[in-house]
């Protein structure tokens, strides 16, 4: 129990971000193979003259409690941000939010930047940009 923080628990038990975006603009999965986990994010995007706003970000991640909760922890610090803004959400961005991260799990929120990263690319490819 010493890896889970109060933080990483509750966002695990109680995920605020669970779920799908219906009409989504972007979809991203990945998958890490070396552990399991599979992490798709679902991106609602807003146009707002010539920037991309993160309007709306939901998760469904098969895997431990830190990769669910560093993905519901990632759809959160991305809500509101433009698309270079939220690629520069990082491991040490997750971690000052959601508290210490053990070295074996900073794979986790590897596998959620790389799940955002393929949403924004998905958003680019449907609207050509």
């Amino acid at each position: 129990m010493e890896y889970y923080s109060k933080k990483i628990i509750n966002r695990f038990m109680h995920p605020k971000n669970l779920g799908k975006i219906k009409d989504a603009s972007g979809i991203g999965d990945t998958t890490n193979l070396r552990c399991g986990d599979l992490m798709k994010i679902y991106l609602k995007v807003e146009k707002r003259g010539d920037e991309e706003i993160i309007k709306d970000a939901k998760f469904e991640t098969f895997g431990c409690g830190h990769a669910i909760a560093i993905s519901d922890m990632m759809c959160d610090l991305v809500k509101g941000k433009t698309f270079t803004e939220a690629l520069k959400v990082g491991y040490e961005d997750i971690a000052e939010e959601i508290g210490p991260i053990p070295p074996v799990k900073v794979h986790c929120a590897k596998l959620a930047q790389a799940a955002l990263k393929a949403a924004i690319e998905d958003y680019k490819e449907k609207t050509k940009l």
